[in-house]
């Protein structure tokens, strides 16, 4: 079935826009805004039907695990480091989740990681391409 195991891989950051706008929007801290800031964040994501592992790793050596099953609230944490309940739908191929200050969509397009993270207007797009 279409949609199946879609997101499994390893994406590594190949570009983005409107990074700082969007971190100013979300109240980022500037010293974890300069960090991220061109940082080739590699993206692990492991699916398993609806159960997903969605690992991020940062600079440093800090990693982020996000684990969630579509429909059903999950306990993640936002890139700034803030613990909060949500739940991720599937719309259309697309991962949908309201972080608690912005809207974010997750999807693979053309063999990319696509997301797009919107705060208040301001859109953030990052691409991420495959690498395992």
């Amino acid at each position: 079935p279409k949609g199946t195991m879609a997101f499994t891989g390893k994406y590594e950051f190949e570009g983005d826009e409107n990074y700082d706008a969007f971190v100013q929007k979300i109240g980022l801290p500037s010293d974890k805004a300069e960090m991220g800031r061109n940082y080739k964040t590699v993206t692990e994501v492991v699916q398993n039907g609806n159960d997903f592992t969605w690992t991020q790793h940062l600079p440093g050596g800090h990693t982020t695990t996000n684990r969630f099953t579509v429909g059903k609230e999950s306990d993640m944490e936002s890139l700034g480091g803030k613990k909060f309940k949500a739940v991720v739908k599937m719309e259309g191929g697309k991962l949908v989740v309201d972080f608690p200050n912005y809207h974010h969509t997750a999807e693979i397009s053309g063999g990319k990681l696509v997301e797009i993270s919107t705060s208040s207007g301001v859109v953030y797009k990052r691409t991420s391409k495959k690498i395992a």
